[in-house]
């Protein structure tokens, strides 16, 4: 099978959400899946799901419990950097037929990896691996080398009503 790259960008909620629904179908479809979370370091309810699938789903976390919007520390980016080398090694090790790598757009735009460390990862992609990159502020280098980008926006969103995260709903 032919693998592609698709992109999830856009200030709309649901990127995480779409790659993680890709993830649970090819699961069942036999396929192995790697998933890295970039900034992400807290515990989220899609977790306990997917370990569940754990002999098909592989999640690692490369994010700090602590880290915030701002100027990332460097631990933030040790961690992002440790994630992206094993990135690159789960692409070359042949054990995965999906790759996603969540909030890669958003490493970049924090200054966690670079521009050049997600273009790297999308021409190293084996012609028979399905790469997924996910987050807001995808760069335009970054979209013109995707097969498929899908951009969510926002029409209307409770969050401007002053609804927090629910658990189950978006954490």
């Amino acid at each position: 099978m032919k693998g592609y790259v698709q992109i999830y960008t856009g200030n709309g909620k649901g990127k995480t959400t779409a790659a993680l629904g890709l993830a649970i179908r090819a699961a069942g479809a036999g396929l192995k899946v790697f998933i890295a979370q970039f900034i992400k370091g807290q515990q989220y309810s899609e977790l306990k799901s997917l370990q569940k699938l754990s002999g098909w789903i592989t999640v690692e976390q490369y994010g700090l419990p602590s880290f915030v919007n701002g100027k990332p520390s460097a631990s933030d980016i040790e961690a992002a950097h440790i994630g992206l080398e094993r990135v690159k090694s789960s692409m070359v090790s042949g054990q995965f037929d999906v790759i996603i790598v969540d909030e890669g757009n958003v490493a970049v735009a924090y200054g966690l990896i670079s521009k050049q460390d997600l273009i790297d990862l999308i021409d190293m992609k084996p012609a028979n691996m399905e790469l997924v990159i996910t987050g807001r502020d995808a760069l335009p280098e970054i979209i013109d080398r995707a097969d498929l980008v899908t951009e969510m926006k926002v029409v209307k969103h409770y969050y401007d009503k002053g609804v927090d995260a629910r658990v189950g709903i978006e954490k």
